[in-house]
């Protein structure tokens, strides 16, 4: 197919020409578009000028309706095998992220632009692979800052001022948000860590983080990323985290992250995980330490304002705040919620987990935790050393607590702690369900319901108390029972403290017994004293929460805080637990599987024993039921008579019921006035805040104009900013450009001066040669007089004659080889000078001031002379 007929056929379908393809049509001519192009050498040609096109039709045609949207992200999608990086990255804003924030669009198309988002992040291609790490960098930014935070209190209320149509795109928005990051973890998991650790370092940001953590590890692929985590930063930071943030709710998470991850550090990387044992160790240790929060919101009078400086520093006077060393770079996450009363993290699934894996180790920890963690060589992440850092009586406190209530474990008794760490693990050969439930069976809790379920699995009649949350710290919390839930009008009335009550007690795994309902909220979320209120008072909830915003508005605040951080934590408890039955159903289809073999073995003598019990059964009816017939024969008569006693005794009771019946009708009246001052109250509480609001709207349209002006102002100052920088920059290079001119000009003369002095140095050496060649020519003359004289025939000369003319001629040859020599040395200078002036001369005249610097030849040439 051409390629110009492709964009006039998706601009025909979205403007809906009359002669458009159907749309399954129009996806095949893109999936033939798509192998021409993978067969073409033109491909990147061909892929340009269609996403020319189709930049063009999305800005001319599409006006932002579901089904334009939905065929543009089709074609998106069935285009993707061809599209570079650049290309998805480039539609992300036009495309992508609309159809991501509208909670109105198919599922189809929603699934298009995610795929379409994932595609791109695989991709490795070297050219794009700056871009693509900052667009995956981007999505975390957007997963952080532009999502929905339930940590945080300015979102919180942002929220409640939403509509229901905003609430839904955010909600969608969100979750899309946390598909697309969770499902390129699970292709890619090491990118998608490193990228979050890059983010952690970001107190504000944790939370989010730790719940994206939390929401990974129901990827199916969860397994190679834990794999590799010990080995990542991240590891390290988490670690770090959960030794050095103050954050209670941050380390909930973090600590349920870990009881998590265990399991598969112990399938997957178990060297890794006989590294971190001692850390691991410590944190519980930290853990066991972390004392409950209690703010001074308890001590102030209702009608003064909570000071959070002062919670804080009564916060470090009851934990002391241990100073971070300085060898690590940590940034500290502080309190999140402002709570009245915040408690410590759990930490029994994680001793339990723990207590499993590594038994001896754990119980040698407990007993000296600080010399162990010398012993192994793990030095303290704070100024101070383990053992000021580590309460030894607290944590001998809680962990005897923690070992009454679990098992004792089998390995205690054949292995210590040396054995444990050298030797290979029992459960090296388990999967991660048989692990995590297995570990569950040590807690005493679990075990007691597994005892119930096996050996009296239809016995509902005992009734457990619910057991309040493990540690100490809750000993002093008021025992309280659950109360029932009316659902004859076909609608469940549950409060919210009901939520949190039952809450704690479906996580001890006991019966519940249900009692009556109340439509009552907490008033520890609205009162400033920590008192429950009585059982059977009922309120309005709405009376309450005005009331006690009038008497301390702080309250509302606080309130909504604690609702978060409940909130925060029973998502986080949710998933654990929905975490927990995965594993557990997958570990009970193993033991299904391994007991049906047994049972095949055994049905037919279970037959046999039936039958037998069968018969006996029916003997024993037989004879119990003649044996009552003869009973209920005497019975009947003596019945007749205590039924007519009955029957006056009713009738008394009847008379005094309506007795009661008509005081009861004169009480409701008196409540049924008193509820309608109530509401004439409300009423006008009412009236009072619409006119509020009203006041507040009219005085901001009148200084609308006035802010405008302002922005206006602010917009040209910062432009006058700009032109005056602009202006000092230049400025500055013109300065820089005057010194160098200045500089060229002062090396020019310098070279002047050279040339010149070169120049006198030469005349001075030519006049040196001139003289050495007339002492040349004279010796020579002299020495061809003497060969003349030597040649005519004269007298012989005396011996004194021959020894002085041989010493004269000596004397001669001596003195010519050393002229000879010095001419040559001149010569050579001479030469060089002559190059060398000839350069200069060339460098003066032809380049001018802006003459490159002199040649290391020349300066070495110049220096020879001098030497010279």
């Amino acid at each position: 197919m051409p390629n110009p007929a492709l964009p006039r056929q998706v601009r025909s379908i979205l403007e809906g020409a009359p002669d458009a393809l159907p749309l399954n049509d129009l996806l095949s001519r893109v999936d033939d578009f798509v192998l021409e192009c993978t067969a073409s050498d033109d491909a990147d040609v061909q892929i340009y000028q269609l996403e020319e096109d189709l930049q063009s039709i999305y800005q001319e045609v599409v006006d932002y309706s579901g089904t334009q949207t939905e065929i543009f992200l089709a074609v998106l999608y069935h285009l993707a095998p061809i599209l570079p990086s650049t290309s998805v990255i480039s539609w992300f804003d036009l495309v992508l992220r609309p159809a991501l924030r509208d909670p109105k669009l198919p599922t189809q198309a929603v699934s298009h632009a995610k795929e379409l988002i994932i595609t791109a992040l695989q991709k490795t291609n070297e050219v794009y692979v700056d871009k693509i790490g900052d667009f995956r960098k981007r999505l975390v930014e957007l997963y952080l800052l532009d999502a929905f935070n339930e940590g945080s209190n300015d979102d919180a209320l942002e929220w409640a001022d939403l509509s229901e149509e905003e609430r839904a795109k955010r909600t969608h928005w969100k979750h899309n948000l946390e598909d697309i990051l969770v499902k390129f973890g699970n292709e890619r998991p090491e990118d998608l860590l490193n990228e979050i650790d890059r983010h952690f370092a970001t107190p504000s940001a944790r939370l989010q983080l730790l719940t994206l953590l939390n929401v990974f590890t129901y990827a199916p692929n969860f397994a190679s990323a834990a794999k590799i985590l010990p080995n990542l930063p991240l590891m390290r930071s988490l670690l770090l985290s959960l030794f050095l943030d103050n954050s209670s709710t941050a380390c909930t998470l973090e600590v349920t992250l870990l009881v998590k991850l265990l399991p598969y550090f112990a399938v997957n990387a178990r060297k890794e995980l006989k590294e971190l044992l001692p850390k691991l160790l410590a944190i519980l240790a930290r853990i066991m330490c972390w004392k409950k929060r209690r703010a001074s919101r308890d001590k102030m009078p209702a009608d003064e304002e909570v000071d959070v400086d002062f919670e804080k520093e009564l916060e470090r006077e009851t934990n002391p705040l241990l100073t971070i060393s300085p060898d690590i770079g940590w940034e500290r996450l502080e309190m999140v919620f402002n709570v009245a009363t915040s408690f410590p993290p759990q930490s029994r699934p994680y001793f339990t987990t723990l207590y499993y894996l590594y038994p001896s180790n754990l119980l040698r920890f407990l007993r000296n935790p600080a010399q162990y963690l010398h012993d192994n060589n793990i030095t303290s992440p704070y100024v101070e050393s383990w053992e000021q850092a580590l309460d030894q009586n607290e944590i001998r406190r809680r962990s005897e607590n923690l070992v009454r209530e679990h098992n004792c474990h089998p390995l205690l008794i054949w292995r210590d702690a040396v054995v444990e760490l050298t030797e290979p693990e029992f459960w090296s050969k388990y999967d991660i369900s048989r692990i995590v439930s297995e570990a569950a069976m040590l807690d005493v809790r679990n075990l007691a319901v597994g005892l119930q379920g096996r050996y009296h699995p239809g016995d509902t009649s005992t009734s457990l108390q619910p057991l309040p949350r493990e540690g100490p710290d809750f000993d002093d919390l008021p025992t309280r029972f659950l109360k029932p839930i009316d659902l004859s009008s076909g609608r469940a009335v549950i409060s919210l403290q009901d939520m949190i009550n039952t809450t704690v007690a479906l996580k001890s795994n006991i019966d519940l017994q249900v009692i009556q309902p109340t439509s009552q909220w907490p008033q520890s979320i609205f009162s400033t004293t920590s008192t429950a209120p009585a059982e059977d008072e009922e309120s309005d909830p709405v009376a309450m929460a005005v009331a006690s915003f009038d008497q301390d508005p702080n309250n509302v605040a606080q309130a909504i805080s604690g609702l978060q951080r409940e909130i925060l934590l029973l998502r986080n408890d949710l998933n654990f637990e929905l975490w927990l039955s995965r594993e557990n159903a997958k570990h009970i289809g193993r033991l299904y599987q391994d007991r049906i073999l047994m049972r095949t073995a055994e049905a037919e003598r279970q037959g046999l024993y039936n039958k037998l019990r069968t018969y006996r059964t029916q003997v024993t009816n037989l004879t119990n039921e003649l044996h009552e017939q003869k009973q209920q024969t005497l019975n009947a008569r003596s019945k007749y008579t205590e039924w007519t006693g009955e029957l006056q005794n009713k009738l008394k009771e009847l008379r005094e019921e309506k007795r009661n019946w008509i005081n009861e009708a004169a009480h409701l009246r008196q409540a049924e006035k008193d509820a309608r001052a109530l509401f004439e109250a409300q009423g006008k509480l009412l009236g009072d805040a619409t006119k509020q609001v009203f006041d507040l709207s009219t005085q901001r349209k009148e200084n609308q104009h006035k802010v405008d002006r302002l922005h206006d102002y602010e917009r040209q100052i910062q432009q006058l900013v700009n032109v005056q920088k602009l202006f000092d920059a230049d400025f500055a290079k013109f300065k820089d450009r005057e010194q160098d001119l200045q500089d060229m000009q002062s090396r020019y003369r310098q070279m002047e001066m050279r040339t010149e002095s070169l120049e006198k140095i030469q005349a001075e050496s030519e006049e040196r040669a001139r003289d050495y060649r007339r002492q040349i020519q004279r010796l020579e003359f002299q020495l061809s007089e003497t060969r003349r004289r030597a040649a005519s025939p004269q007298l012989p000369f005396t011996r004194q004659q021959l020894d002085a003319f041989q010493k004269e001629r000596k004397a001669w040859q001596e003195e010519k080889a050393k002229l000879q020599e010095e001419n040559n040395e001149l010569q050579e200078i001479n030469e060089e000078l002559q190059s060398m002036v000839e350069h200069l001369k060339g460098q003066v005249s032809g380049q001018g001031l802006m003459a490159a610097p002199r040649s290391p030849i020349i300066t070495a040439t110049h220096s020879h002379s001098y030497q010279s």
